[in-house]
């Protein structure tokens, strides 16, 4: 997609090294950023420099090629690999790319263990891509619908950040939108600010801005009175985890979306690669819920009038905050789940049989 009218990835290995978009500098900001050493990649997932299910997932396979490129030694792959996986838990891509990558260099040898893992990690980046477009054919099935009854601009609301910028390319959530957008379907976008960190005002809206598709920031609780006023034809978000039965684990404030949606009988998709559903879990208290710290609550990040970024404190000094940064969508409130194979009903029997 685009920056600026030019075309990028969020990944990339040029000169033995692993380059990425910093997400914490945009939108003021647009920097690429060298990840020499695995402690780099782990770093870049810590601190949300790369962000994302999808996005994560790729940062981890090449980060096991950072760390082979750095010791071939066994025993250093194997503790980078459980370090990479600890670096953020919610999103199971990261985990299942980790694994992937491990079991594609078992008993590999030392000569040829480096250009295996940079071949694996790519092909899992590329997959990725070609996935989110999947999404976006399989997604534009229902905007061309809704069109086709409204003949006018197709509402789509979304929340935090589910775009290119979250994945390979295309994105999950934005990928519908994106192809919708490319066929000539007016379409507007509400975009939740999505707070903490503000993904979807920092991030989702750019994308959207250098695709020139309208769209409007909105509070995170501004969506329940738009779907009330009938100016809501569908929710699209993104997920972190999809367990086999259903449920989806996203960012914080999607249950609340969901529940709105199902009150105002607003469609409610969720668009994810198959990388992303969890079959090990089968109960939504057993997924891991990131609790990041909580100065992303009681500070807030902006640029001033040097064009410098500065972060300020918007809290009482002595006021105590929670920070959860997922929250847990039962399958009930959600109406399909769009993947790369086709859209599903969000329950284990259709989801075996699509991925059967």
């Amino acid at each position: 997609m685009k920056i600026a009218g030019k075309e990028y990835r969020t990944i990339w290995y040029e000169d033995d090294v692993v380059k990425i978009i910093d997400q914490t500098k945009l939108p003021h900001k647009f920097i690429i950023k060298d990840l020499k050493t695995v402690k780099d990649a782990i770093n870049a997932i810590k601190i949300m420099e790369v962000r994302g299910a999808p996005l994560i997932g790729g940062t981890a396979a090449y980060g096991i090629v950072l760390a082979v490129k750095e010791n071939n030694d066994p025993l250093f792959i194997k503790k980078s690999s459980e370090d990479l996986i600890n670096s953020r838990p919610t999103a199971i891509n990261l985990k299942w790319a980790v694994d992937r990558m491990m079991k594609k260099l078992s008993g590999i040898s030392s000569d040829k263990i480096l250009n295996i893992a940079s071949i694996e990690a790519k092909i899992i980046c590329d997959e990725d891509e070609k996935f989110c477009k999947n999404i976006g054919l399989n997604g534009l099935k229902i905007i061309e619908e809704i069109y086709n009854k409204k003949k006018d601009t197709v509402n789509i609301l979304t929340h935090c950040n589910a775009g290119w910028l979250a994945t390979i390319n295309w994105g999950t959530a934005t990928s519908p939108i994106y192809h919708a957008h490319k066929k000539g379907i007016p379409i507007h976008i509400w975009v939740d600010e999505t707070r903490p960190r503000n993904q979807g005002a920092n991030l989702t809206s750019h994308e959207l801005n250098e695709e020139e598709i309208p769209n409007t920031i909105i509070a995170d609780n501004t969506g329940g009175i738009l779907m009330q006023r009938g100016e809501v034809d569908m929710c699209i978000v993104g997920s972190d985890r999809t367990l086999s039965n259903g449920d989806v684990c996203n960012k914080i404030g999607t249950y609340l979306k969901a529940l709105a949606a199902h009150d105002n009988n607003v469609p409610f998709y969720v668009a994810l690669p198959s990388s992303t559903i969890d079959w090990d879990i089968n109960d939504a208290k057993d997924i891991p819920i990131e609790e990041r710290n909580s100065e992303e609550l009681s500070h807030i990040e902006g640029i001033d009038e040097n064009n410098e970024i500065k972060k300020v404190l918007i809290y009482p000094k002595k006021s105590k905050a929670m920070n959860l940064a997922f929250d847990v969508t039962p399958a009930k409130y959600v109406t399909g789940l769009i993947t790369e194979k086709g859209i599903s009903e969000a329950s284990s029997d259709a989801l075996k049989k699509m991925f059967r």
